[in-house]
């Protein structure tokens, strides 16, 4: 059975930060960074007429920073293993190709590839 209004917890507010002339202020919470607006401008550009849900972009959002964790994750072993300081691009796509299966991993390399000369010649 669902809490009662009067059973829930109050909702987080900021702890109040006193300012140079003495008032109190209320310090902002930091938000939450996700892909949301990235996922729905690819979306877009691909089917402009399709929408998405709410659940489905959390569940979008949530997918991606999975994927990102992994290829770090794998991206830091390897530079570990190597003996090396930093993660570079090379280690980036070694840790694609391990962590993403097949065809994707290719087409992930050859745009990550694509990106990173873009970003270069700029």
């Amino acid at each position: 059975m669902a809490p009662k209004a009067a059973e829930k917890a109050p909702a987080k507010k900021a702890a109040p930060v006193k300012t140079a002339e003495g008032k109190k202020k209320a310090k902002k919470m930091a938000k939450a960074e996700t892909y949301k607006i990235y996922i729905y401008k690819v979306l877009k550009r691909v089917h402009p007429d399709t929408g998405i849900s709410s659940k489905a972009m959390g569940i979008l959002n949530s997918f991606i920073n999975d994927i990102f964790d992994k290829i770090a994750s794998e991206a830091a072993r390897l530079a570990r293993y190597n003996k090396k300081p930093t993660v570079t691009s090379r280690e980036i796509q070694t840790a694609v190709r391990l962590v993403l299966p097949g065809e994707l991993a290719k087409h992930a390399v050859s745009e990550g590839t694509k990106a990173v000369t873009k970003f270069t010649s700029a």
